[in-house]
């Protein structure tokens, strides 16, 4: 029970702590910009750069794959998976979110190691910008204390 006592804002110490991070290609200045945010404050809570893995993949959809091969690598204490999609014409949008949505919540699922959910999925490159960056702060940023948060998680 919550005995007021614990500061739900505060980030654990991150020190021995390892993190993947897989990066989708597509829509590089977006996902660059939260790979860079979440590096950063990983090592700000404690995270040695070297204990920092960062694997590329080509799309959206391949951070399933990327994030499963850290998990079962049994390398990390945590995964964080970015990546961007920005609607277009077509339903491939819907397709895509759904499906790596669906991919990332199954590894989580597992239960072995915490996958976090760094998926922009956007209407609009503006919408994009201000998430990774702009007006409404640095979602890598948030990825990486969740990361923190979720690999410190005890019961």
């Amino acid at each position: 029970m919550y005995n007021g006592i614990y500061d739900i804002h505060s980030v654990p110490d991150a020190t021995g702590m390892r993190v993947g991070i897989v990066v989708s290609e597509w829509n590089d200045k977006i996902t660059g910009a939260l790979l860079e945010a979440a590096c950063q404050t990983l090592i700000k809570y404690g995270v040695r750069e070297e204990d920092i893995t960062v694997r590329f993949v080509p799309g959206s959809f391949e951070l399933i794959y990327g994030s499963a091969r850290f998990v079962n690598a049994d390398q990390v204490d945590a995964v964080i998976a970015i990546g961007c999609v920005i609607r277009g014409d077509t339903p491939h949008f819907d397709y895509i979110c759904q499906g790596a949505t669906q991919g990332l919540a199954d590894l989580n699922r597992m239960g072995k190691i915490p996958v976090i959910y760094g998926l922009l999925t956007c209407n609009t490159l503006e919408q994009a910008q201000e998430r990774c960056g702009g007006m409404l702060g640095n979602k890598g940023e948030e990825c990486a204390v969740t990361a923190i948060k979720m690999a410190r998680f005890n019961i």
